[in-house]
């Protein structure tokens, strides 16, 4: 919580810095200075009402989180188009008649943000392959991670999401966390639950709590509680695993981890615990929402390890960023990685949380196709 809090204040001053910036650009307009009919201090008093009044209207559409994310990008796009459109102008030694180094980066922000909107509400397929000496046969798993049910869909949009999975016959449908969110309403969750009791796999659907799931608040806040959620969810034929395993048909386990947020709570049991009684002549598949724990599970010699959380490091180039540092360890932040026989996926999830963009990767839903001995 503190780390937010720090987040939030830096993002704050970020933004009204970028708000000075922007008011000083924002004046360059022919048609502002028009407006100003020649008056710097009119001009800079239209320009701080544009900025304010553009800044306001997205806070109170998307958010304060969504409102400074618009303004980072505008400040760096407008930084960039200056430096080359300055370059430009002294290469032709000469001013532009119009601030076009301005109309450029309006445009260019909106189609950017715009395709990082449509990446965010649009729902593609991503398809891994993985081979075993084991004999599992043909294998198809379906995994959905961290679909925030009301964020870029509702219960509805929910259930027509896992129609399209469904048309892809797999064998077991994965659910790694953040099914719901603290602001899912009970009727959404409901109808979500309700879906995937509706989903026709060959062995069912699977599921694992996320560091959302349970709610941050009081259970009045969203009108349920976790073990409402595993109620509707149980009632619905949906397979709960908390830090336990299930075997199907007697060649692949199911194994549903504890999210990590639970180890400052009642805790939760540690992958040498939780593989000590599989049978290792078994394909392995673990659920653990959270990529965080890849040298426990690699050491645990499980095949199969599945997470979402992290949204594929959202916004470019944050997930870059985050390799570079290594801010999550050497665990990964999106797509495939094998260590020593253990093989990860980490999905960028079906759908989105507080952030409305998605710039640096995209929504999806993953097929694992495991092949392995007759």
């Amino acid at each position: 919580m503190i780390l937010w809090a720090v987040l939030m204040v830096v993002l704050f001053v970020a933004m009204i810095a970028g708000m000075v910036y922007l008011i000083t650009r924002i004046q360059k307009f022919t048609f502002m200075k028009k407006l100003a009919g020649g008056s710097r201090k009119k001009a800079t008093l239209l320009s701080t009402a544009v900025i304010t009044g553009a800044v306001a209207f997205f806070w109170l559409l998307w958010g304060f989180i969504n409102a400074v994310i618009i303004l980072l990008h505008l400040i760096v796009f407008w930084l960039v188009s200056e430096g080359i459109f300055a370059l430009v102008r002294k290469k032709r030694g000469g001013e532009f008649q119009r601030y076009y180094a301005g109309v450029v980066v309006v445009l260019f922000t909106i189609g950017y943000l715009g395709a990082g909107w449509y990446q965010a509400h649009h729902v593609w397929e991503k398809t891994y392959t993985i081979t075993t000496d084991k004999k599992v046969g043909n294998f198809r798993a379906a995994l959905i991670s961290d679909s925030h049910t009301g964020t870029t869909f509702h219960g509805k949009g929910f259930a027509e999401h896992l129609k399209e999975i469904e048309k892809q016959n797999p064998d077991v449908l994965l659910v790694a966390g953040d099914f719901v969110d603290d602001d899912t309403t009970k009727e959404d969750m409901i109808r979500c639950c309700e879906a995937l009791g509706q989903v026709k796999t060959t062995y069912g659907v699977y599921y694992v709590f996320g560091n959302h799931d349970k709610g941050y608040y009081s259970p009045d806040y969203r009108g349920y509680s976790g073990d409402d959620l595993v109620a509707e969810l149980e009632a619905n034929g949906v397979h709960v695993l908390q830090d336990e395993n299930e075997l199907i048909d007697d060649r692949i386990y199911i194994v549903g981890r504890g999210d990590r947020s639970e180890e400052a709570k009642q805790g939760r049991v540690d992958m040498e615990t939780l593989t000590a009684d599989l049978d290792d002549s078994h394909f392995s598949i673990v659920m653990d929402h959270q990529p965080c724990d890849y040298e426990a599970q690699a050491a645990s010699g499980v095949d199969l390890v599945v997470s979402g959380h992290t949204h594929g490091g959202q916004l470019f180039p944050l997930m870059q960023f985050e390799n570079l540092m290594a801010l999550g360890g050497d665990d990964k932040v999106y797509g495939y990685e094998k260590r020593e026989n253990t093989n990860f996926i980490v999905t960028s999830g079906i759908s989105d949380w507080a952030i409305k963009f998605k710039t640096g990767c995209r929504s999806e839903y993953v097929l694992i196709d495991i092949q392995g001995e007759a």
